[in-house]
């Protein structure tokens, strides 16, 4: 398969890369800039099934000259960030997704996994967590209170727009938690510290193979436009998590039927595995 990755530079979109090759997969890494130093895309650029692209996706012409004859996305492309609080973020980010989604849609591309993020739910950038239960399930409500998460709510609902459009069309919503490349990178001594976000994680390997599920699950299991979390089904903290819960969330009531034990994560993945067949993995650190 002819694999573009957006955002290949990227934390989580050099895994992708590096993951899609060992799959034996032809991958067209594409960024705005060129790959720094010791970066894992110039690894990749030995490989004979690896081409390097540099473009500009908020120019759709350019986004669709580059996306020509793939066969699927993994979009990750995106300022990761809220950054200036202001516009920078916000309008960037909405501009390259509808055009990624919109160019695979003039270019018969029926397959693309796209980044998207836990902030839908307002956590770290936001002025403070508002779960309305634990845990965190596809079908929270989504508030952000910031352009990073908004825009990435909206690249959801242009994929929801482009799949009704052109319905031969599968577009798979990755809501990623923070991507680190191992547990202990993202564990804190202070709870209060990690509060904001959850203590959540993903490990970015973990993360990459969201996205190959994303773009080759069993086309006959799902379709149309479907959000996933995308995060550990651990905390990284020293706390147990009903502890966590008692001091820093005791007013959050437990979702129906769920429980909170040792350092069972705050979100529910069971719908990426159900669907995707994905489980989140650990290497050994």
């Amino acid at each position: 398969m002819k694999i573009a990755v957006t955002g290949c530079n990227g934390r989580v979109g050099r895994r992708v890369v590096l993951y899609a090759l060992k799959e034996d997969h032809q991958v067209f890494g594409i960024d705005h800039a060129d790959p720094p130093e010791h970066n894992d895309t110039v690894q990749a650029a030995d490989n004979l099934n690896f081409t390097f692209i540099k473009a500009d996706l908020r120019e759709y012409g350019k986004t669709l000259e580059v996306l020509q004859g793939c066969d699927a996305v993994a979009h990750l492309a995106a300022y990761p960030d809220p950054g200036d609080y202001v516009w920078q973020t916000h309008n960037s980010n909405v501009v390259i997704s509808w055009n990624v989604l919109r160019a695979a849609a003039e270019l018969g591309i029926t397959r693309i996994a796209q980044a998207s993020t836990c902030n839908v739910v307002p956590m770290v950038y936001s002025q403070g967590p508002k779960p309305h239960y634990f845990p965190i399930d596809e079908d929270h409500p989504c508030e952000p209170d910031e352009p990073y998460g908004l825009s990435k709510l909206i690249a959801e609902q242009q994929a929801a727009t482009i799949v009704r459009r052109y319905p031969f069309m599968r577009v798979a919503s990755l809501r990623l938690h923070w991507s680190v490349p191992h547990r202990t990178a993202a564990l804190r001594t202070d709870s209060a510290r990690r509060r904001n976000d959850l203590w959540g994680y993903v490990h970015q390997d973990s993360a990459a193979e969201a996205f190959l599920l994303g773009i080759t699950s069993a086309a006959e299991i799902w379709g149309g436009h479907e959000v996933f979390f995308i995060s550990a089904p651990d905390t990284a903290d020293m706390q147990e998590t009903p502890e966590l819960h008692r001091i820093f969330f005791a007013e959050v009531p437990l979702k129906e039927g769920k429980v909170l034990e040792g350092r069972a994560a705050l979100f529910d993945c069971s719908k990426a595995e159900r669907l995707l067949g994905w489980v989140h993995k650990n290497p050994s650190e």
